[in-house]
């Protein structure tokens, strides 16, 4: 590697950069462009001659049958441009060129570009004219969804993927987008499940679009986390969801079931004005942060006082719901902040919802999850490190479960 970084200095130093404008160096046709061009060529040339076996204007007679057929011409998409290229031919047309292969007419990284684009929310009108934009390059819309549909291998093979035998926490989510079914727009609705596996590690174990939603909906899904290995949870934390709980106990029957903190403080919030979100929200907290079930229930009752006049609903929710809402006031406090932990839930959120916002309906359920299946990769990316305090929450759940949890 060094010897071939020494060569391209003395290559660039006999270059007079002194005299080229810029246009010059990486203009349409500039410098850039043409070494570019006859790098590719020159590459090409040197894999004809090894599938060949002989140099150019060197061939031995009877070494081999085949032979030089001239030249094809195509033009490659690049980074920095269209480059038109001329490709060598031999008289077998056997000669398949690796760096660029033969019907392939975009440069290595360039299809990872146009995936990216995609996974950051872009349209395919938003790439298309990136790319026209930045690199010079027309791409038809045919050709972003193709490249963006050879991902939805990877798609399925992640949907369907192994699962660990056991979670102690997974949350059950949801996230409305707008999508197209027999070319009417309607929105759907995409339900994940996230885990939280005995590391301590967010991951997201699977996505839903559901088109009906009720108890088979919900009795599918945990059968198919089920059917790939997830063999026990010990508390599912849910939305509202009718049916929901019953589905998860008729295949986890020894389950906890949890009225999701983060679904309740974000209903809670939705009709309430901007400037007094953050003082609800701290009220709120005192709710299900107090120590013990009572004193959680006498800050309700604190909570009605100060806010029934302007916002009743709220606490007539929470009353309401209060029997799902109190199962983790059985548990240390460790354990309960990795249920009602709002990082595992809410920045996904707001990652997901950045790249869907951009679009105003998706043509096809394989296009909602080619864009989410994306976005959550980039997500986990960022998911280094464990919930806070893991450690002694795990050692709680294996005395409050005993003999559930593999210590």
């Amino acid at each position: 590697m060094a010897k071939t970084n020494n060569k391209l200095e003395q290559l660039l130093d006999e270059i007079d950069f002194k005299n080229l404008s810029a246009e010059e160096i990486t203009g349409p046709d500039g410098l850039l462009k043409q070494l570019s061009k006859r790098m590719i060529e020159k590459a090409m040339e040197a894999e004809m001659e090894e599938h060949i076996g002989y140099a150019k204007h060197q061939r031995t007679p009877g070494v081999t049958a085949n032979a030089r057929n001239g030249k094809s011409s195509k033009t490659v998409s690049t980074e920095i441009g269209d480059i038109p290229i001329e490709v060598p031919r031999d008289r077998n047309g056997e000669f398949e060129p690796k760096i660029i292969p033969k019907h392939q007419r975009r440069f290595t990284g360039f299809n990872d570009k146009i995936i990216s684009m995609y996974g950051l929310g872009m349209t395919t009108r938003d790439i298309q004219k990136h790319l026209q934009e930045i690199y010079h390059v027309e791409v038809s819309p045919e050709l972003i969804s193709n490249v963006t549909d050879a991902i939805m291998d990877d798609v399925r093979e992640w949907r369907n993927r192994p699962l660990d035998t056991m979670y102690p926490i997974v949350f059950f989510d949801a996230l409305v987008v707008k999508g197209r079914t027999d070319g009417r727009v309607a929105n759907k609705s995409v339900y994940m499940a996230i885990g939280i596996n005995l590391d301590g590690q967010k991951e997201v174990l699977g996505l839903w679009i559901a088109d009906t939603e009720g108890a088979k909906f919900w009795m599918s899904i945990v059968t198919e986390l089920k059917n790939r290995g997830l063999n026990d949870i010990l508390i599912a934390c849910i939305d509202g969801l009718k049916g929901f709980p019953e589905a998860i106990n008729a295949v986890y029957p020894e389950t906890r079931i949890q009225l999701c903190i983060v679904h309740m403080v974000r209903n809670s919030t939705r009709f309430v004005s901007w400037k007094e979100r953050k003082e609800i929200c701290a009220d709120l907290k005192m709710i299900y942060a107090a120590v013990t079930e009572d004193e959680g229930l006498h800050a309700l009752e604190l909570f009605a006082g100060k806010w029934d006049a302007k916002y009743p609903m709220i606490s007539k929710s929470w009353r309401d719901n209060w029997h799902n809402l109190n199962e983790f006031f059985q548990y240390p406090d460790d354990i309960r902040k990795g249920i009602y932990t709002t990082n595992a839930i809410e920045s996904l959120n707001a990652s997901l919802k950045k790249v869907t916002k951009k679009r105003s309906a998706f043509p096809t359920d394989d296009a909602i999850y080619k864009v989410l299946y994306l976005a959550l990769t980039n997500a986990s990316k960022k998911w280094t490190m464990p919930i806070r305090n893991w450690g002694a929450a795990i050692n709680q759940f294996a005395i409050h479960f005993e003999g559930r949890v593999p210590i």
